[in-house]
C-alpha cells in the first residue's frame, strides 16, 4: 500500500490551502507551473499535482537526485550540487525543459551525514519567473523528515508568493 507525501512527511496543515490558492492564481493569470527536486524527491510535484484543476496549469515536474542526472539531463555545470549555481541552473533548466512560465528547484541536504562540505539543513531553492532567476538559501533544523517538511513548506510559499505578485 503506497502513502501519500503528507503521510511519510509531517507536512505542515495549511498547505494544501496554499496549493490550492496557487491553483487560484495560476489559472486566473495563466502562470503555467513546473517543479524540479532533488531533495524533495517528488514530494513537492505530488503535492501541486493533488490541487484542484493542477492539469491545466501544472506542466510537471523533474526528479534529479543523482548528480549525473542535474549535470546531464539539467545543464548544472560540473562541481557541487547543494549550491546556488545548482538551484538556479535547475530553476531554469525545469522552465526551459517543461515549457513552464514559472519553475522552482530545491537541492540540499537533509542529513544525517554532511555531504559536500554542506551541513544538514542547507537547502538552496532557485525559483525561474518569466526568465528572471532568483535563489534562497536555508539552514533547517531537525531530522532528515522535519528538513523535507520544512523544504516544502518554502517552496510552496515561494511559489504563491510570486503568483500572488502577479496580481499586484
Amino acid at each position: 500500500m503506497s502513502t501519500s507525501p503528507e503521510e511519510r512527511i509531517d507536512v505542515r496543515d495549511d498547505l494544501s490551502e496554499l496549493c490550492e490558492e496557487l491553483s487560484e492564481l495560476a489559472l486566473e493569470h495563466s502562470i503555467a507551473v513546473a517543479t524540479v527536486e532533488s531533495l524533495t524527491a517528488g514530494n513537492l510535484a505530488a503535492m501541486l499535482g493533488k490541487a484542484p484543476s493542477s492539469g491545466d496549469w501544472f506542466r510537471g515536474g523533474i526528479v534529479a537526485y543523482d548528480a549525473d542526472v542535474k549535470h546531464s539531463l539539467l545543464r548544472v555545470p560540473e562541481g557541487p550540487v547543494v549550491s546556488e549555481v545548482s538551484a538556479a541552473t535547475m530553476a531554469r533548466s525545469a522552465c526551459e525543459l517543461l515549457g513552464a512560465d514559472m519553475a522552482i528547484a530545491v537541492t540540499g541536504e537533509a542529513g544525517p551525514e554532511t555531504q559536500e562540505n554542506e551541513p544538514p539543513g542547507t537547502v538552496w531553492v532557485g525559483m525561474c519567473d518569466r526568465g528572471v532567476v532568483t535563489t534562497e538559501r536555508k539552514q533547517f533544523d531537525g531530522e532528515p523528515e522535519e528538513i523535507l517538511a520544512q523544504t516544502l513548506s518554502l517552496s510552496i510559499e515561494s511559489l504563491v508568493g510570486h503568483a500572488r505578485r502577479r496580481s499586484a
